[in-house]
Order: structure tokens, then C-alpha cells, then sequence
């Protein structure tokens, strides 16, 4: 059995602070710090479905807002306050989780914000960073020089995303995973655009995405927190 979010407060220094939703079942075997979109918060439906799709495969989550989130504002923190925002929640994650090893990461603009942290000065303790469709480019905009600073990472990362996602056409996005090397991985979801909506007329609904999605998202959370021999 699984127990829900429960609410926590992160801060961000200089008398900021933001609110946080930390799931860990009593199994947790890791917890992923865990970034949300730029239009929606934390509580989205999807960010509470990965949340608890995690727990019930025994990985705990801390879920939190960016302060532009927390004030109610549409428009995203400029970069540096964005990483502050991960960084600190990286840092809190072993107060409220003690033990666990962790991963960082998230939805769209959160991933990325939590890979540029790590490319600018690693974030403590975190052993890889996943990303639940990572932005390369606006709609209609193709270029990879968003993608550039993951040549700075140096930890493991795993890109999650839709076939169809107007955000990483795969003739960018792939070759960029090759450059990586060994520690990027991709795992594409065939018909799924940048929600991980597929039509009807792939014949499998986005709730097996979901599954399909958490499910390796799980086995590699395993990969990076296995000792190495």
C-alpha cells in the first residue's frame, strides 16, 4: 500500500520559498526530484499520475513549484532563478527523504531546467537525470541548440518521449542522444506527441502509454542506483 503526497515547503534562500508534494511508499528504494511544465504545476494530472505510478513501483517523488508557479504568474522564472528552485529542492530531498538514493529531473521546460543546474555545477547527490519529454525546440521552430549544454552533463540521462512530439523531432533529437554516448539513453513511444497522447487510431489509449512509460522509467532508475561491481 502507497500513502498520498503529502505537502512540504522548500527554501530557496533570500526569503523565497516554495511549496513541495514529497510520495514515498514505505518500500522506496529512491526518490525522483521531480520538475514540473511550464504551464501547468506540480498538481497536474500528469505529475500526480507519475507520482503515484512511481510509488507503486517503489520509488518515492518530490514534486515542486518554480516560484513563477507559486505566485500564480504564466510566465517561467528566467534561468537562474529556475535553477536555484532545482537546486534547492535537490538539496532538500535528502531531509525529507533520508537514504534514498536520487534522481532528478521532469516534465518538459522542469527537465530541462534541471539539466542545465547539473551542466552549470552538479547537483549533489544526484545520480541521473530523467526527462519526461524534453523540450528541444518550440513548435515549429527545429533547432538543437537547446541541447547543447547536455554535452556538459556527465551523469546518466534518460530521454522518455513521443514519437510525435513537436517539440524533439527525432532527426534532431537523435542524433544529439548519439553524441551523448553511453550515458544517454532514448526510449520512444510510437504515435505519442509532447503529452504522451496517442490518436485512436493507434490503437492503444494514453493510459498504457503512462504504463509502458513508468514502467521504464522505473527500470532505469534501478540501472543508475545499482552499485557498480
Amino acid at each position: 500500500m502507497t500513502s498520498g503526497p503529502r505537502p512540504v515547503t522548500i527554501d530557496l534562500g533570500d526569503a523565497q520559498r516554495v511549496s513541495g508534494l514529497l510520495q514515498a511508499p514505505a518500500d522506496a528504494r529512491a526518490c525522483y526530484v521531480l520538475a514540473h511544465g511550464a504551464a501547468a504545476g506540480m498538481a497536474h494530472p500528469f505529475m500526480a499520475s507519475v507520482a503515484a505510478g512511481l510509488a507503486e513501483r517503489g520509488v518515492a517523488t518530490l514534486r515542486y513549484q518554480f516560484p513563477y508557479m507559486e505566485r500564480g504568474s504564466k510566465r517561467p522564472d528566467i534561468p537562474e532563478l529556475a535553477h536555484a528552485a532545482v537546486r534547492a529542492a535537490v538539496e532538500e530531498a535528502p531531509r525529507l527523504a533520508p537514504g534514498l538514493p536520487l534522481v532528478a529531473g521532469g516534465r518538459s521546460f522542469g527537465g530541462r531546467m534541471t539539466s542545465q543546474a547539473q551542466a552549470a555545477a552538479p547537483l549533489p547527490g544526484v545520480r541521473g537525470i530523467a526527462f519526461l519529454g524534453f523540450p528541444l525546440h518550440p513548435p515549429e521552430r527545429p533547432s538543437s541548440e537547446r541541447g547543447r549544454h547536455l554535452l556538459d552533463v556527465q551523469v546518466p540521462m534518460l530521454f522518455l518521449q513521443g514519437a510525435r512530439d513537436e517539440l524533439a523531432h527525432l532527426e534532431l533529437l537523435q542524433p544529439l542522444v548519439e553524441r551523448l554516448g553511453a550515458r544517454a539513453t532514448l526510449k520512444l513511444f510510437a504515435d505519442a506527441d509532447h503529452s504522451f497522447h496517442v490518436p485512436a487510431r493507434a490503437g492503444r489509449k494514453d493510459a498504457e502509454v503512462r504504463v509502458e512509460m513508468l514502467d521504464a522509467l522505473a527500470g532505469w532508475i534501478d540501472s543508475v542506483i545499482r552499485p557498480t561491481p
